[in-house]
C-alpha cells in the first residue's frame, strides 16, 4: 500500500552539498531553519554537529565519531557554524591556518544533514524535566538538555505522540560515547554510535524499558543519567512515507537484500547489530544514481567510500554487495525521505 504524507519531506529534512571557500560563507537551499546541522567533509576529517538550542559558534559542537563533551572537538580553530539562517547556515573558517576545516576548507566539499524540531512548548510529565527542547510532532523529531539523577528507570517525556524507534544520547560534560536506541535491536541492546561495537545487553542504559507514546527510559549508566551529568537526546518516530527504523536480515548476495520504507531515501544510517561493523551513512547527494552511492561512517573520520554498495529506490533500498550485508547477520536501519511513494503535490518517487 502506497504511503500518502500530506507534507513535503524537505519541509523537515534535508541533506545538502556545498564547497568550502576558506573564508566565511551563508549555505543556503535547506529550505528551513535548521534545528539541527551534521556536517562531514567528504574527504578524511571528524563530522560536527550543531544544534539551536546550543547555539551556533565554538565550544557549542558534538561529534558523532568522537566522545567530546560539548565544545571538544575545537571548533574555534577547526571551523564552525557560525549563524543559523532561515534557510541554512554560515559557516566560518577556524583559527589553525593551514589545517584542514571541520566547515569551510577552499574547495572542499561537504555534506550537510538538516533537521527541523522547531517547537519548545507541549511536552510534560516525566521523572526528568529537560531544562530545555525543541520538537516537532509533525516530523516525529526531538532534541532534549536535560540533567541526571542516576535513579534507574528515570523517564522523560518526548511530546511527539508516537513511540520513538531511534535515540542518540551524548554526555556533554565529559568524554562519553554516543549512546543509541534502534527499535531493530530493542530496548534491552544499545549500540555506541562512536565503535564499531555490536549492540549489547545492559539494563544500566535504557532500564530494559521500551518507549511509549509519551516517554523514554534511563537507567543509571553514565553514559546517558549520572547524578552529575549533563546531556543531549535526539529522537527520532517514524512517519509513513517520511521516516522509517527497522531492521533486516543479510544475504551476502550481490542481488542482495530489498528494505521496503515507504518512500525513495535522501538519507539511510544502518548498522550490524549481532556483530562488528562501521555504521554506514548514505545519502541521495552523492553520486546521484544507482548504484553509485557512496557511503560515510558515522564511528569514523574517514574519507566517503566509492564501493558500490547500495541501490536508492523509489520505495526503499537495495543491497547490491556482499560486503556490509552479511549473511545471516541482522542489521538495524533508519531512513529519511526524499519522496514519498506519492506526495501531495502528486509528483511520485522513482528510483534514482
Amino acid at each position: 500500500m502506497a504511503e500518502y504524507i500530506s507534507f513535503q519531506p524537505t519541509d523537515f529534512f534535508t541533506p545538502l552539498l556545498y564547497t568550502g571557500n576558506g573564508t566565511t560563507q551563508a549555505i543556503t537551499g535547506v529550505g528551513f531553519t535548521p534545528n539541527l546541522t551534521n556536517i562531514k567533509s567528504r574527504v578524511a576529517w571528524q563530522w560536527v554537529n550543531w544544534d539551536t538550542m546550543n547555539g551556533a559558534g565554538d565550544n557549542t559542537e558534538l561529534s558523532w565519531n568522537a566522545t567530546n563533551p560539548i565544545g571538544g572537538p575545537d571548533a574555534y580553530s577547526y571551523g564552525q557554524i557560525s549563524v543559523f539562517g532561515a534557510d541554512g547556515f554560515t559557516v566560518a573558517k577556524g583559527g589553525s591556518a593551514g589545517t584542514p576545516q571541520f566547515t569551510n576548507t577552499s574547495g572542499t566539499t561537504y555534506l550537510s544533514y538538516n533537521w527541523k524540531a522547531a517547537t519548545s512548548t507541549g511536552v510534560s510529565g516525566g521523572t526528568i524535566t529537560p531544562s530545555s527542547y525543541l520538537i516537532d510532532t509533525t516530523a516525529g523529531f526531538g532534541m532534549y538538555k536535560y540533567g541526571g539523577n542516576q535513579v534507574a528507570g528515570a523517564t522523560i517525556a518526548h511530546g511527539l505522540g508516537k513511540v520513538p524507534k531511534f535515540i542518540f544520547v551524548k554526555r556533554t560534560d565529559s568524554a562519553t560515547s554516543w549512546a543509541v536506541q534502534h527499535v531493530g535491536a530493542g530496548a534491552t541492546y544499545y549500540g555506541t554510535l562512536n565503535s564499531t561495537g555490536q549492540f549489547n545487553t545492559a539494563t544500566s542504559l535504557w532500564n530494559d524499558t521500551t518507549p511509549t507514546d509519551t516517554v523514554f527510559s534511563l537507567g543509571t549508566d553514565g553514559d546517558v543519567n549520572n547524578s552529575t551529568g549533563t546531556y543531549m537526546a535526539y529522537v527520532w518516530c517514524d512517519v509513513p512515507g517520511y521516516s522509517k527504523m527497522g531492521s533486516y536480515k543479510g544475504t551476502a548476495n550481490a542481488n542482495g537484500q530489498f528494505v521496503y520504507t515507504g518512500f525513495r531515501p535522501a538519507f539511510i544510517i544502518t548498522k550490524m547489530i549481532d556483530g562488528t561493523s562501521d555504521w554506514y551513512v548514505f545519502d541521495n547527494k552523492r553520486l546521484g544514481y544507482n548504484v553509485d552511492n557512496n557511503s560515510l561512517f558515522a564511528n569514523a573520520t574517514d574519507a566517503e567510500g566509492t564501493t558500490d554498495r547500495i541501490d536508492l529506490v523509489s520505495n526503499g533500498f537495495k543491497w547490491r554487495t556482499a560486503g556490509a550485508n552479511n549473511n545471516a547477520n541482522t542489521f538495524m536501519y533508519s531512513a529519511f525521505a526524499e519522496f514519498p511513494i506519492v506526495s501531495s503535490n502528486d509528483i511520485p518517487g522513482l528510483a534514482r
